[in-house]
C-alpha cells in the first residue's frame, strides 16, 4: 500500500481519506474482487494534499468479507486496473449473519489451539 495515502475511514458509506503529492493521479478507482465499482472524488485540501472520497456502491455490499480497495492509475472511466496501477489502501468490511458463523468457528478453532498449547506447556513442565 502507498505511505502517500492515509484512510480518514468509513462514514454514511463514503470511505474518505488524504492523499500527499504533487499532483492527484489520473483517476482513483474503487475496486471490489478485481472490477472497478466506482471512481473516487479528488479535491484540493492543502499544499500537495488531496481529499479522496469514494462512496461504496449500495449494491456491492452484501453478508460476509469482502475487501474494497482504492487504486491510482491512467485509466479512464470504469474500465479495469491498469497494469502499472498502484495500490493506495484497502478497507476490509465484514457483515451480516454469515459473519456471526465464521467468528464463532474462528473463535472455537483458537479455543481448541490454546487448549492444546496448554496441555503440551503442562506435559513439558512436569516431564
Amino acid at each position: 500500500m502507498s505511505d502517500r495515502f492515509s484512510s480518514l475511514g468509513l462514514n454514511a458509506g463514503v470511505w474518505q481519506g488524504a492523499l500527499r503529492g504533487d499532483a492527484p493521479p489520473g483517476r482513483i478507482a474503487l475496486t471490489l474482487n478485481g472490477r472497478t465499482v466506482g471512481l473516487a472524488e479528488v479535491t484540493e485540501d492543502g499544499p500537495q494534499l488531496w481529499r479522496v472520497s469514494a462512496t461504496l456502491p449500495p449494491e456491492t455490499l452484501a453478508d460476509g468479507a469482502q475487501t474494497y480497495m482504492l487504486i491510482a492509475d491512467d485509466g479512464e472511466g470504469t474500465e479495469g486496473p491498469r497494469p502499472a496501477a498502484v495500490r493506495l489502501a484497502k478497507l476490509p468490511l465484514l457483515a451480516g449473519e454469515a459473519l456471526d458463523d465464521d467468528l464463532r468457528a474462528e473463535i472455537d478453532l483458537l479455543r481448541a489451539e490454546i487448549d492444546l498449547i496448554k496441555r503440551e506447556f503442562r506435559r513439558l513442565a512436569t516431564g
